[in-house]
C-alpha cells in the first residue's frame, strides 16, 4: 500500500472513532432536564423542546452521522429497527443436586437457543396497507444470570416439605398426595424479598431430594370429589415477580382429554418431569431445565400481545345483565366480586397507568322485555350432534351458540341495547360493554360448543343456564375436568383481561416460524385467570405486568411507525437537506436528537420494568414526533407550490430569427423561380 493511502485510510479511521465516539456519548445534562420536566409535568402535556437551554439545543445540533442521501436517513430508520428491550432473568438453583458447573452449562444452553425476538400481537387490527401484521417493531432479548441459592433455603424447603407430607392425609382417587402451595411459597416469598429492589424476573427450580410418597401441589382449600375435579401442579408464579418449579413433585398431566394441542404428556417426555422416569445425565437435565426457562420466557415474561391497546384516560366497563328469572341468582355471578379482583389490583398501584382511571357500571336487562336479546340468540343458536355409547351408539343433538354471529347482532343492534338498559353513551375513554346472558334453561348453553365467556376487541359476551355442570374435553392427572357452568366471575375476568388491556392467556402464544397461534397449558396452573385447570381469579405479576407493558409497546410501536413513514417522506423528497431549508433542517436535527433519545429512555426503562417513567418518555416524545411531522408538511407545502408557480423559460430569439430568415428566402426564391430558371434555360 502506498504511503499517502495508508496515511488516509489512518485518518479515516481515527475520524470516524471520534465520530462513533461523540455519537455514543451521552448530552451531558440533559438526563437532569428531563428529569426536572418530568417533576413538574409527569403527563407530559407540555412540549420541552420549547423549554430547552441554548446550550443542550447545541448539543442535539450535532447530526450523529454523515450527511449522505440516502444512507443517512436509512441508518436513522435503522437505528429505530434496533431498539431492543433487554429483560433480566435470573435463576436460582435450589438444592444439593446441582453441580457447581450448573450455572455455566444453564447458560450456555440458553444462549445457543438464540433468546431474543420481536413482540407479537396474536390478533392485530386491520391495517390500510394490506394485511395485519403480528409482529412490532420492537425487539426483546433475554438477559440471564444463573447461581445457587444458598444451602439455607433448600434445608429450610425441605423441612417444610417433609412436615407437609407428614400431616397430610393420602387420597383415595389420586395416588398424588395434595401439599399446600403456602408452605413452600412462603419461604421462597421471603428470599426473594431479600433481593429487594428486584431487578427483573425471578425463577426458582428446587430439587429437595426424594419424599416418602408422591406429591403435588394443590392451589385451593379441598379435595377432589366424583362431580368436582381439582388439578394438582408443580408450579407458581407470585403476584411479585418470581415463580417456583419444584421438579421432584408429581408427575403431573393436564391437556386436552383425548386429542389437541397443549397437552403435557404423561412420563418423563416434557421438561416438567425431568427427574422423573429413566435417569438423565447432568447435561440432559440441564437441557431440560433450559428449555423450561425459554417456555417461561416467552409465555411469561415476554407474552404476546392479545390485540393492540392504545392508551386512553378513561377505562370504563359496561357490565350488561340480561336476565330471564325475576329472582335473580347472584351465586357465581356477583358483579362486585369482578371488580373487587381489579379494585384490589389498581389499589396495589397494578393495571393502570399514569393518570388513567377504571369504573365499573351496572346494567340490567329483561329477557322478556328486550326483543333484540330473543332474536340475538336464537339466530345465534347451533346445533351438533355427539356419539353415546347407552345400550348402544346413539347420536345426541346438542346446541350451542355461535360467537360470531352473536356478536355481529349485538355491535349492529348497539344502539337499542342503549335504549333497553338506559345507559347512555360515554364521549369519550374506551368503553367495554360485557354482555351477561343469564337464560332461564335447563340445557346447556355455551359459546363455541366450549367457551362459558369470550372477548372481542369492542366486546365481552358470557352466557349461562340453569344448567350447573358439565365434563369438559379436559382431563387432570388422569381424571375429566369438570366445568362449573354457573360459575362466570373467573372467567369474566380473564375475558376483560383480554379486552380491556391486551392481556394474553397462559395457554397461547404467537409463533412467527409457525405464522400461527400456538396451544401449550404447562403453566396455566395455579394462580392464572385463564384456563380449565385453575380456580383462582387473583392475577399473578405476569397479567399485572402485561397490562401496563401491552399499552407502552402499542404506543412505542406507533412511534416507530410514523417516525419511519416521516423517514420514507423525506427520502422520497430528495432528503432532507433537499427538502428542509437552514433553519428547518437545524430544527429538524435537534428535534430528531431528542425524539430517539427520548424512545432509549423509554425503552431502558420497560427494561426495568418502571412503567410510569416509560409513558413519560413516550408522551414527551410525542411532542418532538408532531413537531417533525410538522416540518415535513410545511416544508413539502412549500415545495409543492414552488413547483406549480415554475416561470417558463425565454423565448429563443437568435433561433427564430435564424428561422424566420431562411423562411423569407425561401419565399423570395420561390417568387422569382421563373425569371431565375429562364434565364438559365437562355443559356442552352
Amino acid at each position: 500500500m502506498a504511503p499517502g493511502a495508508a496515511a488516509a485510510l489512518g485518518l479515516f479511521l481515527l475520524l470516524a472513532i471520534f465520530s462513533a465516539a461523540a455519537s455514543a456519548a451521552p448530552i451531558v445534562g440533559l438526563d437532569t432536564f428531563l428529569t426536572t420536566q418530568y417533576r413538574h409535568d409527569p403527563q407530559a402535556t407540555n412540549d420541552s423542546f420549547l423549554s430547552l437551554p441554548s446550550s443542550l439545543r447545541s448539543s442535539l445540533s450535532l447530526q450523529p452521522v454523515p450527511a449522505q442521501q440516502p444512507q443517512h436517513l436509512n441508518r436513522l430508520i435503522d437505528s429505530l429497527l434496533a431498539l431492543s428491550l433487554s429483560v433480566p432473568v435470573h435463576v436460582r438453583l435450589v438444592g444439593r443436586s446441582f453441580p457447581s458447573d450448573s450455572s455455566s452449562l444453564l447458560s450456555s444452553f440458553l444462549s445457543a437457543s438464540l433468546p431474543s425476538g420481536h413482540f407479537h400481537v396474536i390478533a392485530p387490527f386491520a391495517s390500510s396497507g394490506g394485511r395485519p401484521s403480528h409482529r412490532l417493531s420492537i425487539r426483546h432479548s433475554l438477559h440471564l444470570d444463573v447461581s445457587h441459592a444458598p444451602p439455607s433455603l433448600s434445608s429450610s424447603l425441605s423441612d417444610a416439605l417433609r412436615a407437609e407430607i407428614a400431616k397430610s392425609p393420602s387420597s383415595l382417587r389420586s395416588p398424588l398426595l395434595s401439599i399446600p402451595y403456602a408452605a413452600v411459597d412462603g419461604l421462597i416469598r421471603q428470599d426473594f424479598e431479600r433481593e429487594k429492589p428486584v431487578e427483573g424476573i425471578y425463577v426458582y427450580f428446587l430439587d429437595l431430594g426424594p419424599q416418602e410418597k408422591q406429591y403435588a401441589y394443590g392451589y385451593t382449600p379441598g379435595d377432589s370429589s366424583p362431580g368436582f375435579t381439582k388439578c394438582l401442579g408443580n408450579i407458581w408464579t407470585g403476584r411479585e415477580r418470581y415463580v417456583w418449579i419444584d421438579l421432584a413433585a408429581g408427575p403431573v398431566d393436564y391437556g386436552p382429554a383425548l386429542s389437541g394441542d397443549g397437552v403435557l404428556p404423561r412420563g418423563e417426555f416434557h421438561p416438567l418431569a425431568a427427574l422423573h422416569g429413566r435417569p438423565k445425565s447432568h447435561k440432559a437435565l440441564l437441557a431440560d431445565l433450559a428449555s423450561l426457562v425459554w417456555s417461561a420466557y416467552q409465555v411469561l415474561v415476554v407474552p404476546s400481545l392479545r390485540i393492540p391497546v392504545p392508551f386512553e384516560n378513561s377505562l370504563i366497563v359496561q357490565f350488561i345483565h340480561v336476565y330471564s328469572s325475576e329472582s335473580r341468582d347472584s351465586s357465581g355471578l356477583d358483579r362486585k366480586n369482578i371488580e373487587k379482583v381489579f379494585r384490589d389490583e389498581v389499589n396495589d398501584g397494578g393495571l393502570l397507568l399514569g393518570d388513567q382511571s377504571l369504573s365499573f357500571k351496572e346494567y340490567s336487562v329483561n329477557y322478556k322485555d328486550c326483543p333484540i336479546c330473543s332474536f340475538a340468540i336464537s339466530r345465534a343458536t347451533n346445533s351438533y350432534t355427539s356419539r353415546f355409547l347407552f345400550d348402544n351408539y346413539t347420536l345426541i343433538v346438542n346446541e350451542y351458540l355461535d360467537s360470531k354471529r352473536l356478536h355481529q347482532i349485538l355491535t349492529d343492534s348497539a344502539f337499542e341495547f342503549r335504549r333497553l338498559a338506559g345507559f347512555p353513551e360515554e364521549d369519550y375513554g374506551r368503553v367495554l360493554p360485557v354482555y351477561v346472558f343469564d337464560l332461564e334453561l335447563n340445557t346447556l348453553l355455551l359459546l363455541d360448543r366450549y367457551h362459558q365467556s369470550i372477548s372481542f376487541k369492542d366486546m365481552v359476551i358470557a352466557v349461562r343456564t340453569k344448567n350447573t355442570q358439565t365434563v369438559s374435553d379436559y382431563s387432570c392427572n388422569g381424571r375429566h375436568v369438570f366445568t362449573q357452568t354457573r360459575e362466570l366471575e373467573r372467567p369474566l375476568v380473564g375475558s376483560i383481561l383480554q379486552s380491556m388491556w391486551g392481556v394474553s392467556p397462559t395457554h397461547l402464544l404467537w409463533s412467527s416460524r409457525h405464522n400461527n397461534t400456538l396451544v401449550d397449558y404447562t403453566w396455566s396452573v395455579g394462580q392464572t385467570p385463564f384456563g380449565p385447570f385453575s380456580e383462582i381469579s387473583s392475577l399473578s405479576f405476569v397479567q399485572k405486568d402485561a397490562a401496563r407493558r401491552n399499552v407502552l409497546l402499542t404506543s412505542l410501536n406507533y412511534s416507530i411507525t410514523s417516525a419511519i413513514d416521516v423517514l420514507e417522506s423525506i427520502m422520497l423528497h430528495g432528503g432532507d437537506r433537499k427538502l428542509l431549508k437552514l433553519n428547518r433542517h437545524a430544527e429538524f436535527i435537534q428535534r430528531w436528537n431528542l425524539f430517539k433519545y427520548k424512545l432509549d429512555k423509554a425503552v431502558s426503562a420497560l427494561s426495568h420494568f418502571d412503567f410510569e417513567m416509560a409513558l413519560y418518555y413516550l408522551r414527551s416524545s410525542d411532542h418532538d414526533l408532531y413537531g417533525i411531522h410538522s416540518l415535513v408538511y410545511h416544508a413539502s407545502q412549500e415545495l409543492e407550490a414552488s413547483l406549480v408557480c415554475f416561470k417558463d423559460p425565454p423565448l429563443p430569439w437568435g433561433s427564430i430569427s435564424i428561422f424566420a430568415v431562411g423562411v423569407l428566402a425561401f419565399l423570395y426564391i420561390w417568387t422569382k423561380r421563373d425569371r431565375i430558371f429562364r434565364n438559365k434555360r437562355k443559356q442552352f
